[in-house]
């Protein structure tokens, strides 16, 4: 599995346990926390996390919306069976 695929992953399964779907939201800095160091620490990593929060965006399976001067994201409640099918749940 890619590494943009896995950060896509845990990104969405993070976001889904949070309970962070439609109207409740979390900052955008929030996504990579937890993420392995090596993922985070590195330039390559940071460009994979931005491709990956890009990628999930331009598919509609986030939200994005500018909260407290800063992006805040959630899952689109349309989108949570096509996210459960990419999950594997």
């Amino acid at each position: 599995m890619s590494e943009v695929i896995f950060i896509k992953k845990f990104m969405l399964r993070k976001l889904v346990s949070l309970g962070k779907i439609g109207g409740a939201h979390t900052s955008f800095f929030n996504l990579n926390k937890g993420l392995p160091n090596h993922i985070r620490s590195n330039k390559k990593g940071q460009k994979e996390i931005k491709q990956a929060i890009d990628e999930l965006i331009k598919n509609n399976f986030l939200l994005s919306k500018q909260s407290t001067n800063e992006q805040h994201v959630s899952i689109n409640p349309r989108k949570i069976k096509e996210i459960k099918e990419f999950l594997g749940i």
